[in-house]
């Protein structure tokens, strides 16, 4: 199938972009990759009368360290990050994430704000910036507005933007002392979307206790989940088998997975409890200086 007709609009500035949203309202959608958006569009789940081609806006595409902070304009491509050495060297956990995202091809064409904002529960940038505590900062014509990750999506492909905003720039502070991460996912293929996934990070003092850990899973829910019940189970304390099988019945308690054609509710449950395990001992010996 083939979008149904729309008209076409490419503004040179960030301005004109907001303007333009203003004026056209739920009729306009931005598109940046459109990765997610074409598909949708060819198969006529969406038919947005006008397309807001954002490419031009050139001040949205940067990696910069600034004090404490990782800053990442919205428009950057996955690839670009994925490749970086300041998110490699800082943000290990988002580099480690994007090479599971579809291909190399998906990922040259792709930005970081189109799939934050798409806000599929599966996703992976969705579930990384989650366990790292980032925010997303949010442009209309009259006001910058920051929101954190974990209020940031609402539903299944719905989060907390409205018609006439642009997704500006993601901010990730930058963790010291001690610090392992890890990201795992499960998917029929390579390249496929993800039936389930977990992250982690977290910090270690010197006698190699837990001083703070961010467990996420994606595909239990319909946004990205954080499992609070990590700090109160770990802080303090070293990975231990019993822990880690404390974790993964607070994790059965928690999720609320849906059957779908590619896998029941029990099967992801599976999974969440397997990719926990995982990812908490791989973060756990990155901390130690093992892996």
């Amino acid at each position: 199938m083939k979008p149904a007709k729309f008209d076409y609009y490419k503004p040179n500035t960030l301005n004109e972009a907001l303007s333009l949203l203003e004026e056209l309202g739920e009729n306009g959608k931005i598109i940046a990759g459109g990765q997610s958006l074409v598909p949708i569009m060819n198969m006529r789940l969406a038919t947005p009368e006008a397309l807001i081609d954002i490419n031009n806006l050139e001040d949205l595409h940067y990696i910069k360290k600034e004090d404490s902070m990782i800053k990442i304009g919205a428009l950057t491509r996955q690839r670009i990050v994925e490749t970086s050495d300041i998110i490699r060297e800082h943000c290990g956990l988002l580099a480690d994430s994007i090479p599971h995202i579809g291909h190399v091809q998906t990922r040259n064409r792709g930005t970081i704000g189109g799939s934050l904002v798409h806000a599929d529960p599966t996703a992976e940038l969705p579930l990384a910036l989650l366990a790292l505590k980032g925010t997303l900062h949010i442009s209309s014509s009259d006001e910058v507005r920051v929101v954190e990750a974990e209020d940031f999506f609402i539903t299944y492909l719905t989060t907390d933007m409205m018609p006439n905003e642009i997704l500006t720039e993601i901010q990730i502070p930058i963790m010291d002392g001690r610090v392992g991460y890890a990201f795992a996912e499960i998917a029929r293929r390579h390249g496929d979307f993800g039936i389930v996934a977990a992250a982690c990070v977290m910090t270690i003092d010197d006698n190699e206790n837990i001083e703070s850990i961010r467990l996420t899973l994606g595909g239990v829910e319909a946004i990205p989940l954080l499992v609070e019940e990590a700090e109160e189970i770990f802080r303090g304390e070293k990975v231990t088998d019993s822990l880690l099988e404390q974790i993964t019945e607070a994790v059965v308690d928690v999720i609320d997975p849906e059957s779908d054609l590619h896998a029941s509710a029990e099967y992801r449950t599976h999974l969440a409890k397997i990719l926990t395990k995982r990812v908490i001992n791989e973060a756990y010996s990155k901390a130690k200086g093992v892996i």
